[in-house]
C-alpha cells in the first residue's frame, strides 16, 4: 500500500476528488500494525496465540476503527471490524478459506451498513465481489475445503493464499467494472481509488503468505479531471474524530451533521464512535458531540489544498502513468521510491511554519519545512493550522508560527491534533528560518526542541516597516519608515538611514546578519550592501512579506 499510495490518491475523484485515498488506507493500516506491535511488546511473557484470537481481532478492530481518516480509511475500518467479529465468533475453529470466505462476507455487510446511501462500482462492490468469489470457489470445490485441526502451518498459508488470490483476480475485474456502474468514475476516465487500495492490500496479503512477491496489479493513469462535479467538492476540511462515551448510538448525530455539510460517516458502538464530515466549520461538527461523551483524535485536512497538490503533481509528472501503466521515467509506480506525498516521505518529525511571502515560503519549503500562507497579517485560524499539521508526513511535529499572535492558535492545534505537536516560540519569520534550520527529521520532536532553543539563543531579529499610522508620542507620522530590534523602536525617518541605524544596533557582536526585501523594499539589494560596508558577513534575500520593508536578524 505505501509503494502505491501516489498512485491511489491521483485515481480519487469519489466522493470527493480530495486526492487522498492511498494516505488514509495506509495510514489506517499503520494504525493496525501499531497495536499489532504494541499487543505483542506489552505481553513479553505471552505469545502470540497465548494472547489468543479474541483479544487480537477486538484490539485490532478498535485500533483500525480509531485511527481511520477520511472515507476510505473508515470503509477500510468497517471492513477490519466486520472480519474481526466473524473471526471471534468461532473460538478454536482453524483459520481457513472457509473462514476467510465468511469473514470477507461479514466485512462487505458491515461496510455497506456503515454507508449512508452506499454507491456501487466503489470498494463496498469489490468487497462484495471478492467475498462472493471465495464462496463460490469453496461451494464448487470437489474437495473439502476444511482443513483438519493439526494442520501445518505452511498448509494453512498455501489455502489461504490460493482462496486470497482467486479474490484478488474478481477484485481486480470488479475494479474496472467501475465506471460502468458510476457516471462520476466514468466522466473522470478513471477506476475506484478504495477499490483498487483494497485489492492492492489483499495483493499483499498473499505475498506474505507465501513470501513471495504479489500477484501482479494493472496500473492506472489518474483522473482526467480535478474537480468532478458533484456537491461534495463545496466543503473545504476533511474532518475526523473519535468520540468516547457511554450509550452512544451513531444514528442520532447523522443528521445533525448532514446540516454542517456531507460524506457524512458515523461508525462504531455504544463507547466509541468515529466521525468523518467534509464541512467548512470543524469545531460545529466537533460541537455535535458535546454532551454525548469526550472528542479526541482531531484530525482535519484541507481539501482545497489537497487538490491543488495533486493538480501540481501531476502537471510536474506529466500525467504520472503512461497508457501501458508505467510511471514517468517507464518504471512502474510500484518500484519507485515509495514517497509518502508530495511534500516527501514519511519522516519521524516534520515542521509547519506560518508565512507571509513567496520568497520566504520558497526558503521554508528548501529546508524541507511544510508552509502555511498566513496573509499580510500572519493569522490563520486555528482550523488551518490542524489542517497543515495534517499534511505533514510526520507523527510528531513543530509548528513554527512566527508571530506572537499565532502561538495561541497553534498551541489549541496542538491540543486538537491526535499528532505529538510542539509549539516553538518563534515570534517572527526570520526566528522562524533559523529554528527551521536548527531542525533534524531523524530527531524526535523533544530533541528538535532543545535544538531550536539552543540556535535562539544567539539570535537577534529587527524590522523596518512603513508606519501605518501617526505616532501618538510624535516621533513619526504616517508613511515613514519605523525600525525596530526585537519590538522596540530604535530608529525614523528616512527608509535608508532608519535601516542604517538598525543594522548598526543588530552588528554590535554578530557575526552575520541576513536581510529579507519585501515586495515593495524602497532601496535596492546594493544599497543595503553600502550600509553594512564589509564590517560584518551579509546574506540578502527576497523574502517577499509584504508587512514590511526590511526583515533582519543577526547570530
Amino acid at each position: 500500500m505505501e509503494s502505491r499510495r501516489e498512485e491511489v490518491n491521483d485515481l480519487n475523484v469519489f466522493p470527493v476528488a480530495d486526492g487522498d485515498t492511498g494516505d488514509n488506507m495506509a495510514l489506517t493500516l499503520r494504525a493496525v500494525l501499531a497495536e499489532l506491535d504494541r499487543l505483542q511488546g506489552s505481553n513479553e511473557a505471552r505469545t502470540i496465540d497465548e494472547i489468543g484470537r479474541e483479544e487480537i481481532v477486538q484490539s485490532v478492530a478498535r485500533a483500525a476503527l480509531l485511527g481511520a481518516r477520511g472515507n476510505s480509511g473508515v470503509i477500510l475500518s468497517q471492513l477490519i471490524r466486520g472480519a474481526a467479529e466473524e473471526l471471534v465468533s468461532r473460538p478454536g475453529e482453524l483459520i481457513d478459506a472457509t473462514l476467510i470466505g465468511a469473514a470477507l462476507a461479514n466485512a462487505a455487510d458491515r461496510a455497506y451498513s456503515s454507508v449512508r446511501e452506499p454507491a456501487e462500482g466503489t470498494i463496498l462492490t469489490v468487497a462484495r465481489e471478492m467475498a462472493h468469489q471465495i464462496v463460490t470457489d469453496l461451494a464448487h470445490s470437489p474437495e473439502s475445503p476444511r482443513l483438519d485441526p493439526d494442520a501445518e502451518p505452511q498448509l494453512q498459508d498455501a489455502a489461504i493464499a490460493a482462496a486470497l488470490e482467486r479474490a484478488v483476480t474478481t477484485g481486480q475485474e470488479s475494479v474496472k467494472r467501475g465506471p460502468e456502474l458510476l457516471a462520476a468514475l466514468r466522466d473522470a476516465g478513471v477506476v475506484d481509488a478504495g477499490g483498487y487500495g483494497l485489492t492492492i492490500i489483499f495483493a499483499g496479503v498473499v505475498a506474505a503468505l507465501r513470501g513471495d512477491d504479489p500477484p501482479e496489479l494493472d496500473h492506472y493513469a489518474p483522473a482526467r479531471i480535478s474537480h468532478p462535479e458533484h456537491h461534495s467538492s463545496t466543503y473545504r476540511f476533511c474532518t475526523n474524530f473519535a468520540v468516547t462515551g457511554t450509550g452512544l448510538s451513531s444514528g442520532r448525530f447523522i443528521a445533525p451533521l448532514e446540516q454542517l455539510g456531507d460524506s457524512v460517516l458515523v461508525v462504531g458502538d455504544t463507547t466509541t464512535l468515529k466521525v468523518h464530515v467534509h464541512t467548512d466549520e470543524p469545531e460545529r461538527a466537533t460541537a455535535v458531540f458535546a454532551q454525548a461523551g469526550e472528542v479526541s483524535r482531531l484530525d482535519v485536512a484541507d481539501m482545497r489544498l489537497q487538490v491543488s497538490e495533486r493538480e501540481q503533481r501531476l502537471r510536474d509528472d506529466g500525467g504520472g502513468i503512461d497508457a501501458e501503466g508505467r510511471g514517468v521515467d517507464g518504471i512502474p509506480p510500484a518500484q519507485t521510491d515509495g514517497r509518502a506525498s508530495v511534500d516527501g516521505p514519511r519522516v519521524r518529525c516534520g515542521a509547519v511554519a506560518v508565512v507571509s511571502g513567496d520568497g520566504l515560503a520558497a526558503m521554508f519549503e528548501q529546508l524541507g519545512v511544510h508552509t502555511i500562507d498566513g496573509g499580510p497579517t500572519l493569522n490563520p485560524s486555528t482550523y488551518d493550522l490542524l489542517a497543515a499539521i495534517h499534511e505533514v508526513q510526520a507523527e510528531e511535529v513543530v509548528v513554527l508560527p512566527n508571530s506572537a499572535n499565532v502561538i495561541m492558535a497553534a498551541e489549541h492545534a496542538a491540543e486538537l491534533s491526535d499528532k505529538q505537536v510542539l509549539v516553538a516560540l518563534t515570534t517572527s519569520q526570520q526566528a522562524g528560518l533559523t529554528a527551521a534550520v536548527a531542525l533534524e527529521s531523524d530527531r524526535t520532536v523533544e530533541e528538535n526542541a532543545r535544538a531550536l532553543d539552543q540556535a535562539l539563543t544567539h539570535l537577534r531579529t529587527g524590522a523596518v516597516a512603513q508606519a501605518a499610522r501617526d505616532d501618538a508620542q510624535g516621533r513619526f507620522g504616517r508613511g515613514e519608515a519605523v525600525g525596530f530590534v526585537a519590538d522596540e523602536v530604535v530608529a525614523w525617518g528616512e527608509p535608508r538611514e532608519t535601516l542604517r541605524a538598525v543594522l548598526q544596533t543588530l552588528a554590535d557582536g554578530a557575526e552575520m546578519i541576513s536581510v529579507l526585501a519585501g515586495q515593495d523594499a524602497p532601496l535596492e539589494p546594493e544599497d543595503v550592501a553600502e550600509l553594512v560596508n564589509g564590517e560584518v558577513e551579509l546574506e540578502l534575500h527576497d523574502g517577499g512579506q509584504p508587512a514590511y520593508w526590511w526583515l533582519l536578524s543577526a547570530e
